[in-house]
């Protein structure tokens, strides 16, 4: 990681961007050939659950917008990719919205994402992990408190 940091930003962006293209692209076709009938039980049993009936409900909530807002959220940017696939959306709306969205992200990462990426591991590891079990813990006993006084 550390050539990404010291690489100029045009590259580092260039390497973001084209990453997230070959993720979400992947996952669309992914998609699709499940619907097509490829067997691919790992992920069908992924896009039959929660995280992709949540991300069918934003989709068809936004329309073609929710390629590109997706890549502004966290949870559900790989299940709205498969959920556009699994729609067949055609390539020529498909394509435009997750290069916006794939652009997005890229410049997200390429700024402010990977300087809390590296100041996360400049603190640790230990503090990281500690982090996230105290927010996993919180969010389960908030859903907890909902479910029984909701």
């Amino acid at each position: 990681m550390d050539w990404l940091r010291d690489a100029p930003f045009g590259w580092a962006y260039l390497f973001l961007f084209l990453l997230a293209m070959a993720r979400a692209n992947t996952t669309y076709w992914i998609g699709r050939g499940v619907v097509a009938g490829v067997s691919h039980s790992r992920f069908e049993r992924f896009l039959e659950g929660p995280i992709y009936l949540r991300a069918r409900r934003f989709v068809a909530r936004w329309g073609i917008l929710a390629v590109p807002l997706s890549f502004l959220t966290v949870g559900i940017q790989t299940a709205v990719n498969a959920s556009a696939g699994m729609s067949r959306m055609p390539l020529s709306r498909y394509l435009p919205a997750v290069v916006a969205g794939c652009l997005m992200w890229a410049l997200i990462y390429a700024t402010v994402g990977m300087a809390v990426v590296y100041a996360a591991l400049a603190v640790g590891w230990w503090w990281i992990a500690l982090g996230v079990v105290l927010i996993v813990a919180a969010a389960l006993l908030w859903i907890r408190y909902r479910r029984r006084n909701g």
